[in-house]
């Protein structure tokens, strides 16, 4: 049960801090606005740190159902254990978001332009093709999994500092494949703040957006998928 606890308390850690600081550069009326890309992404890469680091000596810090998938593909976690780790996840990506709309609650109360209220909450692609947009999941999940995977038994540890590879990782995917869907590779990530986005009372929020809901949960799936399979076929005795 500490386990689960620590996956929502880890995850929403990531959501807090990470669409916080879409927030803070989105919204109207903030100090960060229009900062851009680049602190979009250096403030993702620091939550995943932070709530790498917060949780890995209790849940072993998932916080991403392709992550608790992958790993219990190969063998390294119980599937019995999945269900409850994926709706931590979930559960604590909608906790994290209400936490931000909180925070800036005036800001989204001044804020008019939907789309960039959305992105404070779940994914939206820059260009609409749910093919492409998917296929682009698919590649950065790989990425980000295969990763994980070899990260998370280094052979020379980091110590406390085990959680910076993966914030690193993390960073490099948001700065090389980021900007064609805005990188969820995180079912969680874009699921509950999408719930969210749909049942806080948030003025000119505009659409949910359902239709494009499969591409952040299934392409992440699929990358996992992907890449737990390539890494079990590297690492056949």
């Amino acid at each position: 049960m500490q386990a689960i606890v620590y996956e929502f308390i880890g995850t929403a850690l990531i959501i807090l801090l990470g669409n916080g600081v879409v927030a803070n550069t989105a919204l109207q009326k903030t100090y960060a606005g229009g900062a851009g890309w680049i602190v979009i992404t250096f403030g993702w890469a620091m939550a995943v740190f932070t709530g790498v680091y917060v949780s890995a000596a209790e849940s072993g810090a998932h916080l991403n159902p392709a992550v608790t998938l992958a790993l219990a593909y190969l063998g390294k976690f119980a599937w019995s254990k999945v269900g409850g780790y994926l709706l931590a996840q979930i559960a604590g990506a909608f906790a994290g978001s209400l936490l931000v709309w909180l925070t800036y609650k005036k800001q989204y109360d001044a804020s008019t332009d939907a789309g960039a209220i959305k992105a404070t909450f779940c994914t939206a692609p820059a260009v609409r093709s749910l093919g492409w947009n998917m296929l682009t999941e698919i590649i950065g999940t790989f990425a980000l999994v295969f990763g994980v995977l070899h990260m998370a038994s280094p052979a020379s540890s980091l110590g406390a500092l085990d959680a910076l590879p993966v914030a690193l990782l993390v960073l490099g995917i948001g700065l090389s494949l980021g900007g064609a869907t805005g990188y969820a590779i995180n079912p969680a990530r874009d699921l509950g703040p999408r719930i969210a986005h749909m049942l806080l009372p948030i003025p000119h929020k505009g659409s949910n957006d359902w239709g494009y809901a499969l591409v952040p949960i299934v392409g992440p799936v699929l990358g996992s998928a992907l890449a737990a399979m390539a890494y079990h076929l590297l690492h056949l005795p």
